[in-house]
């Protein structure tokens, strides 16, 4: 029986690198793959799928308003074994239902890789959605620079702060977010410090 999952981390967590990695052991067992990610995540390209540690792979693009279950129906179906997600908390409410409906429909496993919260420590709609249908839910966990667990996408400023208002959706990397343990980012706000990002050269 298919599954949908999601498989959860912060920044920094191999997200990427663990869904091209699926991808891959997949095709290496004769399975057919249609890796998708939403169009809000346009860092690396419009198609292309990049992890940090350099694996990529082009895959196709959800723009919101897209029905991922009648794109399905059109272009895959027959042609597809496994649906891997890419940022999936980008993806809208609607879109999670719409993979949901295929796992259901069609028996095709789903697994969503992202994100579950923002750097305010709130869910994204996406993410939120695929905490309440999906059937399985992992976390990939990463470290805090004090070595606890990092729970936290803190989004950082030019000057070395922790932002907390703004725009839900501001795509960067090392260049602007952090993964952060709450511990470290609630001092992190309260004492005003200034944070080295992991892509900072004059990081100690």
């Amino acid at each position: 029986m298919a599954k949908l999952y999601f498989k959860y981390g912060a920044m920094g967590s191999s997200k990427t690198a663990q869904a091209l990695i699926t991808k891959y052991n997949y095709e290496e067992n004769d399975l057919r793959v249609w890796l998708i990610k939403p169009s809000a995540d346009t860092r690396d390209g419009e198609r292309m799928i990049r992890s940090r540690i350099g694996l990529q792979a082009e895959g196709e693009i959800l723009p919101p308003q897209e029905d991922v279950l009648a794109l399905f129906e059109a272009t895959q179906l027959g042609k597809c074994d496994v649906i891997i997600v890419d940022e999936c908390q980008f993806l809208a409410p609607e879109q999670i239902d719409q993979l949901r409906e295929i796992v259901d429909r069609h028996n095709i496993p789903v697994m969503c890789f992202g994100l579950r919260t923002d750097f305010q420590t709130k869910l994204f709609p996406g993410s939120l959605r695929l905490m309440e249908v999906a059937d399985t839910i992992q976390e990939i966990k990463t470290i805090c620079d004090c070595g606890a667990k990092a729970t936290v996408n803190a989004r950082i400023d030019g000057n070395g702060h922790i932002i907390t208002q703004g725009a839900q959706v501001v795509l960067g990397g090392n260049d602007a977010y952090i993964a952060m343990c709450h511990k470290c980012y609630i001092r992190g706000i309260r004492e005003n410090r200034v944070i080295r990002l992991h892509g900072s050269h004059d990081k100690k």
